[in-house]
C-alpha cells in the first residue's frame, strides 16, 4: 500500500519529476520486495487510477506479466471523492501478482448468508449442494472447443445414462448406436437458439459420477442438471469487490478513532475487512510470514492478527514504517489490537486473552550514518610536498575511505559490546545524542542465525546464544566484555559454555575478540582418544565482511 502520489498523499520529488521520482521509489521498493518472496507467494498492491498505469507497467516488469493475476476495483469510498473532472472516485484497486508458476490457484473468500442460502440441497452424507445446469456456458463452450464434451445422454424411464461410445479421431468426434431409443429421449448439450455447447465434464467422469446428474422438463424441452457441491473453503474471488465493508471510512478510519482518543490519527487508512480478504485471496494460510513494507497504520499487522483470533493460525506479520507516525499510530496500535479485539473511545471493552510477541527494531538510518563519519587527517605529512595532481588524487579516490575508517563501525569498540554507542539523530534539526547500538540483534541478523537460545549475563560480561545457520550448521556466538572475561577467564569458561564437550555440540564458533583458545582437543572414548578440531571464528572481521560487502 504505497503513497498513491495523489494530492492526498503526495510524495517529496523534484519539480518537473513527479511520475518519474514516484515509479522510481516503486521500482526499487518491489524489486526489494520481490527478492523476498517465496516461489509460492504472492504480492498485493493497492494504488488508484492515478498510478494505476505505472504501477502495472512496473509490476509486470519485476513479477513477468504472465505472473499477473488480476486488477480488482474496490469499493473503499462509497460516498465518492471530488475531481477536477467533476467525477466522484469510489475505489481503488488491488493488484496481485504471483512469483512463479507454483502458485496455481489463488485463495477463497467465505460466502456471505445469501449465497450459503443458494445451497439448499442435503444428500445422503449431510453435504450441501445445488443443482446446477450441465450444459457449459461461456468461455470454451462450444463443440468446437471442446469436442469430446458434445455427447449423448440418454433418458430411460426416470433414469439416465451415458451409452457405450468409441472416440473416431478422423472425424472429430464420438461414434455411437442410438438406433434403439426414441429420439425424444436422447439429450445433447444444446441450448435453446440450437447453438451446439459442450457438457461440463468428459465422458469418464460423467459415467463415474452418473448419480450426481438428473433431468428435468424445463420449457417444453429436456435438460440435464448436475449437483455441485459447497466448497468449505468458500467461493473464488470475483474482480469486482463492493461489500460495504471494505468501506476505509467505517471500517478503517473509525476503527482507528476507536482504539484512539484522538480523530484523524491517520488519513485514509485501509478498510480492515479489504485487508483480511486481501490476504486470504493471496493464500495467507496459517503458518504464512506476511511482510508489508508500507506498513502506515499497521492495518495488515492488525488483521493478521485478527486471522489467527479466527482460525487459530500462528501467522507471523513484519512491518516496516519510516514515517513519524511510527510512534503514534504504528506500534500502538500493534500493542493494543493485542491486548484486545474491541474498543471504544481509547479503551478496551474486552481483553484478548492470547499471548502474542511484538518486537520493534529501529534500524539506523542514512543521516545516522553520515553522522557519525569522522575524518582523521592522518596522512597530512606524507602529501604536504607532493604535488597538486597527487593531492587531487588521493582527495578524490582514497580519502573517504583512508580517513573514515572506524567511523562506521568501530571494532575496537567490540572489546566491550554491551556499550557501544552512536550518535543518532533525535529530530528534524539534526541535534543528535549517543545512543546504544544492539550489535549482538545486529549479528544475528547479518549472519541469518536461526535463534535457539539467549544466556544473558551482562554483569557477569557475556552474552551466548545458540542457533542454527540456513546452512544448517549448529552454532554458537559468545560476546564477552573483554575486560572481564580475558584470556585466562575465557578458557575457564570453555568448559561452562560446552566448547570442548565430548559429543560434538556445534558446527561453528563465533567469539568477540583475541583469544588463544585451541582448535582441536582429545575426547577419551572405550578404547582410544578422538582428535576433534572447532570451527572458531572472529566476530569483527566477520561482521565487517557482512555488513559492507559489495552484492555480487
Amino acid at each position: 500500500d504505497p503513497p498513491y502520489n495523489t494530492n492526498a498523499s503526495e510524495i517529496l520529488y523534484k519539480n518537473g519529476f513527479k511520475h518519474s521520482a514516484w515509479n522510481t521509489l516503486i521500482e526499487n521498493r518491489v524489486s526489494e520486495g520481490y527478492q523476498l518472496l517465496s516461489e509460492r507467494g504472492i504480492q498485493v498492491f493497492t494504488i488508484d487510477d492515478y498510478e494505476l498505469e505505472n504501477s502495472i507497467f512496473i509490476n509486470n516488469e519485476i513479477f513477468g506479466a504472465e505472473n499477473h493475476l488480476a486488477t480488482v476495483p474496490i469499493r473503499n469510498n462509497p460516498q465518492g471523492r471530488s475531481t477536477v473532472s467533476g467525477f466522484s472516485i469510489n475505489h481503488e484497486y488491488a493488484i496481485f501478482h504471483r512469483k512463479t508458476d507454483l502458485v496455481e490457484s489463488v485463495g477463497r473468500l467465505p460466502r456471505n448468508d445469501t449465497q450459503n442460502q443458494r445451497y439448499n440441497e442435503t444428500d445422503e452424507n449431510g453435504l450441501k449442494y445445488l443443482w446446477e445446469n450441465f450444459r457449459k456456458t461461456g468461455t470454451d463452450s462450444s463443440r468446437k472447443d471442446r469436442p469430446k464434451q458434445f455427447y449423448p445422454i440418454v433418458l430411460s424411464g426416470n433414469k439416465i445414462f451415458i451409452p457405450e461410445m468409441y472416440w473416431n479421431d478422423e472425424n472429430d468426434e464420438w461414434d455411437y448406436d442410438l438406433s434403439q431409443y426414441h429420439s425424444n429421449d436422447i439429450i445433447f448439450p444444446i441450448d435453446s437458439t440450437g447453438t451446439e455447447r459442450v457438457w461440463k465434464w468428459g465422458v469418464d467422469r460423467a459415467k463415474k459420477e452418473i448419480a450426481h446428474l438428473k433431468c428435468e422438463i424445463v420449457r417444453g424441452r429436456y435438460e440435464v442438471y448436475r449437483r455441485n457441491y459447497i466448497n468449505d473453503d468458500g467461493k473464488l474471488p470475483g474482480t469486482w469487490w463492493d461489500d460495504s465493508a471494505y468501506a476505509a471510512g467505517s471500517h478503517g478510519t473509525n476503527l482507528l478513532s476507536s482504539m484512539f482518543t484522538r480523530d484523524r490519527l491517520f488519513l485514509f487508512p485501509k478498510s480492515f475487512k479489504a485487508v483480511i480478504d486481501s490476504l486470504k485471496v493471496a493464500g495467507a494460510h496459517k503458518e504464512s510470514l506476511i511482510l508489508d513494507y508500507f506498513a502506515g497504520s499497521a492495518s495488515t499487522g492488525h488483521a493478521v492478527i485478527a486471522m489467527n483470533d479466527d482460525d487459530n493460525g500462528s501467522r507471523r506479520s513484519i512491518l516496516i514504517e519510516q514515517g513519524d507516525y511510527f510512534d503514534i499510530i504504528t506500534k500502538p496500535r500493534m500493542l493494543k489490537c493485542i491486548f484486545s479485539s474491541q474498543w471504544k473511545d481509547g479503551k478496551a471493552t474486552q481483553i484478548r486473552n492470547k499471548s502474542c510477541i511484538i518486537k520493534t527494531i529501529k534500524i539506523e538510518s542514512y543521516e545516522d550514518a553520515l553522522n557519525n563519519i569522522s575524518l582523521k587527517n592522518k596522512n597530512r605529512d606524507i602529501f604536504e610536498d607532493a604535488s597538486s595532481n597527487v593531492k587531487n588524487n588521493y582527495l578524490i579516490n582514497y580519502m573517504l575511505q583512508e580517513e573514515s575508517k572506524n567511523s562506521l563501525i568501530n571494532t575496537d569498540s567490540f572489546q566491550n559490546p554491551f556499550k557501544y554507542k552512536m550518535d543518532i539523530a533525535m529530530d528534524s534539526a539534526g541535534a543528535t545524542e549517543p545512543r546504544c547500538i544492539d550489535l549482538i540483534e545486529t549479528f544475528n541478523y547479518l549472519i541469518g542465525l536461526h535463534v535457539k537460545s539467549i544466556e544473558s549475563n551482562v554483569e557477569r560480561g557475556y552474552v551466548r546464544i545458540e542457533g542454527t545457520l540456513p546452512t544448517g550448521e549448529r552454532t554458537l556466538i559468545l560476546w564477552r566484555d573483554c575486560d572481564k572475561i580475558g584470556y585466562e577467564e575465557l578458557n575457564k569458561y570453555a568448559n561452562r559454555f560446552d566448547l570442548y564437550a565430548k559429543e560434538k555440540t556445534f558446527d561453528v564458533i563465533y567469539i568477540n575478540g583475541d583469544h588463544n583458545l585451541p582448535t582441536a582437543y582429545t575426547v577419551d572414548e572405550e578404547d582410544s582418544e578422538i582428535v576433534r578440531s572447532l570451527k572458531i571464528r572472529q566476530i569483527e572481521p566477520e561482521f565487517l565482511n557482512l555488513m559492507f560487502a559489495e552484492e555480487v
